[in-house]
């Protein structure tokens, strides 16, 4: 039975199956990525509700995990070499458990950077003016009298899916047939920029007709519905 005591979030949110890769999460579009790529690749887990509510990423156990107090987060008790190994960071996470299992990530070595480099467009681009948008749109920068800002990110996130739109002309996933981490990394923004942040007119998603077709491929999947729903589970 691995020890996970050296680890003071374990304190806060005791394992009870400490064999298992331990989540901390929420049903964020970052957080979702994690327990995606989890339902998707079958490796068990164990969650644990990181609540915002009550500024649990601000907690000094919280924070021995991830210095930058941002979810997701996990400790996978079987690292590299036996060892639990902590990790932060979405991107790197889908990464590290795609190299862990061998699924979801291209192996042959050009294909596999393709694919990362598009996980890369959506925490450098899609992640931050998506967040941008919902932040000016539904949440207190809505009451900001000088509209600028939220149509230079509206804009932007216009320009975002464009990109994805003309790529995904002829293609069923991202990475042509393949299913990769690179949708796995975008699905959860996507959906809640004209879900829960309400700015489907906004952006004209409509139009973006390639778009639409992949995000109802993927939320299709039943490994994608379990995963945008486990993290609301205490």
């Amino acid at each position: 039975m691995p020890d996970l005591t050296a680890f003071p979030i374990t304190k806060r949110w005791p394992p009870a199956h400490p064999e298992r890769l331990q989540l901390y999460s929420l049903p964020t579009p970052n957080g979702v990525k994690v327990s995606i790529m989890l339902e998707e690749i079958g490796l068990p887990y164990e969650v644990h509700l990181v609540d915002f509510g009550r500024d649990d990423q601000k907690t000094p156990e919280f924070l021995s995990l991830n210095p930058n107090g941002k979810i997701p987060a996990i400790i996978d008790p079987d690292g590299p070499g036996g060892r639990p190994l902590p990790l932060f960071e979405s991107g790197a996470i889908l990464q590290y458990l795609a190299e862990k299992t061998g699924q979801l990530l291209p192996r042959d070595p050009a294909r596999r950077y393709q694919t990362i480099q598009w996980v890369h467009f959506q925490m450098g681009g899609i992640g931050p003016m998506f967040g941008q948008v919902g932040f000016f749109h539904k949440f207190a920068g809505k009451e900001i009298a000088d509209k600028r800002p939220l149509e230079r990110y509206v804009n932007e996130s216009r320009r975002l899916l464009d990109v994805i739109e003309q790529h995904l002309a002829g293609r069923q996933w991202i990475m042509d047939d393949d299913y990769t981490i690179a949708d796995i990394s975008m699905l959860g923004w996507v959906r809640n920029l004209i879900g829960f942040y309400g700015a489907r007119e906004l952006v004209g998603f409509d139009a973006f007709k390639n778009v639409a077709a992949w995000l109802e491929r993927g939320l299709a999947r039943p490994a994608v519905e379990r995963g945008l729903n486990i993290p609301k589970r205490p």
